[in-house]
């Protein structure tokens, strides 16, 4: 289906104005400090990942960012308008919200439901029923919700925010209850807004969904965000190992060890595996196990190389 947002002019976006913008900004309730000094830009166009441990701060973030939590200290900017000014309350109805947990009304249909939120949006009714469309409902549209399964209930919850042709999309934890075709289709959703300039700002704890789907990350710990970039400048931030599968016969693979101890590199991890060896290694050190694996010729049965997971890297992260 084709979206009626316009795609993105350039005039915003890297070396403009961006899309969010987060300066200093706390949230404490007492001595608690639920977001503690955060500074954070994501560019107009950007699909931004946000992630940490339950209490690390995320859902506080983004209710300040709705504008539904007061700021403690600091600055937010929206789509180049703060969420303490006067106009937010026009900026808002550019923005889309999906929360967590979506709350709706058993007794009505889900183009009846749609209805309800484009005109608590201001947002033309016309979008209700080719909305419901996009999120694969179009088949369920004048059931009563007390019959949809969680599944259609969170495409549901998506669809409101789709409403009203958002500029930015807040989504927490989107893909609760769906099944992996589901999954699929709303991450298709997404890169086409972002074709568009649509900027997204998505939270979830499911981190294998999110490792390519996502241009940029941040990781929060205690209120703080303790680490920004891409995937691959989050390993290289953490200096996260790399993993070589070696395909070796069993004789090869005794005189392939020898050699490598011979490297004598630092933290090196060398098994014997059923199909030859596996080497963890230091990434600074990739390079020199690699001119080695390249002098093996016809020895070398096969090779795979394996990056740390999203994951991985996490948990390096929360415990640094």
């Amino acid at each position: 289906m084709t979206s009626t947002i316009p795609a993105n002019d350039g005039t915003s976006g890297k070396g403009g104005s961006p899309a969010i913008e987060l300066r200093g900004l706390s949230k404490h309730y007492g001595a608690i400090h639920a977001v503690d000094g955060v500074d954070l830009r994501v560019e107009a166009g950007e699909i931004f990942g946000l992630i940490g441990h339950n209490g690390a701060g995320k859902s506080t973030l983004f209710k300040m960012m709705l504008g539904l939590t007061p700021l403690s200290n600091g600055e937010i900017l929206i789509d180049g308008g703060s969420v303490r000014g006067s106009g937010f309350r026009a900026t808002r109805r550019r923005l889309g919200y999906l929360p967590e947990n979506v709350v709706l009304y058993d007794n009505l249909s889900g183009l009846e439901t749609l209805r309800f939120f484009a005109k608590l949006k201001g947002a033309d009714l016309r979008q209700c029923a080719p909305t419901l469309e996009r999120v694969g409902l179009a088949h369920a549209g004048t059931r009563p919700l007390r019959e949809y399964s969680k599944g259609m209930r969170q495409r549901l919850g998506f669809a409101q925010a789709l409403l009203g042709e958002p500029r930015v999309l807040f989504l927490d934890e989107p893909s609760n209850g769906l099944d992996p075709q589901a999954i699929r289709d709303f991450y298709s959703v997404l890169q086409d807004l972002k074709a568009k300039g649509v900027t997204v700002l998505i939270t979830s704890h499911i981190l294998a969904e999110l490792q390519e789907r996502v241009d940029r990350l941040a990781i929060m710990v205690a209120g703080r965000i303790q680490a920004l970039g891409t995937v691959q400048e989050l390993r290289e931030q953490q200096r996260a190992p790399l993993r070589i599968e070696l395909g070796l016969s069993e004789l090869d693979a005794v005189l392939v060890r020898q050699e490598i101890g011979q490297l004598a590199i630092d933290a090196l991890d060398c098994r014997r595996t059923p199909q030859g060896l596996s080497l963890t290694c230091p990434r600074e050190s990739k390079m020199a196990l690699l001119g080695l694996v390249g002098g093996l010729g016809k020895r070398l049965l096969d090779l795979s190389l394996h990056e740390s997971s999203l994951e991985d890297v996490f948990f390096g992260v929360g415990q640094s």
